[in-house]
């Protein structure tokens, strides 16, 4: 694309303020970003939540405010099937089991 003196690409996808963004629009691609990263926080993590010297309160305050928005940064946006939706579900069943049960 062409404006004025400017040359502009096309790109098939690129990040936004931290959302992968398709030409396609593709949402399970931005959900398997998503729970890569939520992953990633989760095992930067896992000494603290794994410690039964944190009580499971403060435990679930820590999933709530820090693992949970990145996981669902943009999910306004989504429109889910059914297999996205228990991909996310799968991954929030995997943290809590892990984090209360070790």
């Amino acid at each position: 694309m062409r404006i004025d003196n400017s040359t502009f690409q096309r790109a098939e996808e690129f990040k936004y303020l931290g959302t992968t963004l398709t030409n396609q629009n593709s949402i399970p691609e931005e959900i398997k970003s998503r729970l890569k990263s939520g992953n990633a926080r989760y095992y930067s993590m896992q000494n603290f939540l794994s410690s039964r010297l944190v009580s499971k309160n403060l435990k679930i305050k820590i999933y709530r405010t820090i693992i949970m928005p990145v996981v669902l940064y943009g999910c306004e946006t989504w429109s889910l099937t059914m297999r996205e939706e228990r991909k996310l579900m799968v991954f929030e069943n995997m943290v809590l089991r892990r984090t209360f049960w070790i």
